[in-house]
């Protein structure tokens, strides 16, 4: 007599829950945009804050439950890219960097290039984690520094 394991199939629904935790952060960057924008700025923040908390969260849900794919990945990154690198860029900008519009002599778009660097910076970030993520897949060690963190 043979002693197989029978192998019960994972459910889809399971893949749902980090799916969902990372649309949260989407939307948190998404809802930090909108309120930047309209000059609610502590609402901004939590925004951003928020997101942070649901880009904690869904990697730790997608590991517990053995569920990590590489669309998951790209699809973090990507959330991560809006809430982590366009929101509080633009956030920044309709804070403070708009103001060195009013000194010509600076150029006056002097605030939105500064503001656009740091989403350019965010998006070469996670580019390059993703390229050393598929390169050393195998490697548990982190590079540089986390999106939320920036």
């Amino acid at each position: 007599m043979e002693n197989k394991q029978t192998v019960k199939p994972r459910r889809k629904g399971i893949y749902l829950v980090p799916n969902l935790l990372t649309t949260g952060t989407l939307f948190g960057g998404f809802y930090a945009i909108v309120m930047a924008t309209a000059g609610h700025f502590e609402a901004a923040v939590f925004g951003i804050f928020g997101a942070m908390i649901a880009d904690g969260l869904d990697g730790r849900v997608a590991r517990l439950t053995n569920t990590q794919t590489d669309f998951g990945k790209e699809y973090d990154s990507l959330c991560d890219m809006v809430a982590f690198g366009v929101a509080p860029a633009v956030l920044i900008w309709a804070f403070s960097l708009h103001y060195l519009a009013d000194y010509p002599w600076i150029g006056g778009k002097l605030g939105w290039v500064i503001a656009f660097a740091y989403a350019a910076c965010a998006a070469l970030r996670l580019a390059r984690f993703n390229v050393l993520a598929a390169i050393a897949s195998s490697n548990k060690d982190f590079y540089g520094v986390p999106s939320p963190a920036a």
